[in-house]
């Protein structure tokens, strides 16, 4: 069934995608690409993946940078064992040899301490983060060493919960979006970006359908963001 000029203005006002609209605006982006409807109708709703606006959530961010999934938990769950709860003074109080005891590497350990640092010293706000736009936001937290493009994207679309995220350094939705239209391999960042377009203003809302087929895959294991 068609929405209705009304309904269709509203939904695009949306600018952040929750538990009451996220089905609608995958059915949104079902009804205007066909590869999306044949996710839908093939795998099912995505999981609405989010995670809350903590300074562990953004320790997790950067702990799975360049690394699978599941490497980045374990060292998660390791620094929790280690200090109880992560927060920036637990890890500030940690050494060299006890970061790297939980599987953080010297680079790593330098971008967290970095970052408790930051928000010890009331450089940076989680809770002020939140109400930014995400260019604003996206400005405050590339300052810091070690957080790129990729580490806000995430949390602009995981954790803000921001609909219009497209997160062209994630080789998992790239990958997904060349294997669903059958892109040749020698596609440019520049030419993915263009497809992209067509997904505003829900791009990231597109990314977990991305995240969602390539998940599900005969050949690949579920795994949770």
């Amino acid at each position: 069934m068609k929405r209705n000029t009304g309904q269709e203005d509203s939904i695009l006002e949306i600018k952040i995608f929750n538990s009451e609209n996220f089905q609608d605006l995958c059915n949104h982006l079902a009804d205007r690409d066909p590869d999306f409807k044949t996710i839908l109708d093939t795998h099912g709703y995505p999981p609405m993946w989010t995670r809350e606006n903590t300074f562990e959530t953004l320790v997790h961010i950067i702990l799975e940078q360049q690394v699978s999934l599941a490497s980045a938990l374990a060292a998660l769950n390791k620094l929790k064992e280690k200090t109880t709860k992560i927060t920036p003074e637990s890890i500030l109080n940690l050494n060299d040899e006890e970061m790297r005891a939980c599987y953080v590497s010297r680079q790593k350990s330098v971008y967290i301490r970095g970052l408790a640092q930051a928000i010890t010293d009331k450089h940076l706000s989680l809770e002020e983060l939140s109400t930014m736009t995400n260019d604003d936001a996206r400005k405050n937290l590339v300052k810091l060493k070690g957080i790129g493009n990729w580490t806000v994207d995430v949390y602009l679309m995981f954790t803000l919960q921001r609909a219009d995220i497209f997160p062209i350094g994630d080789l998992a939705a790239v990958n997904a979006l060349k294997r669903l239209k059958q892109l040749p391999t020698s596609i440019t960042k520049e030419e993915i970006l263009e497809i992209s377009e067509q997904w505003k203003p829900f791009r990231s809302v597109a990314s977990i359908m991305l995240w969602h087929y390539y998940l599900s895959q005969p050949a690949k294991k579920n795994i949770s963001f």
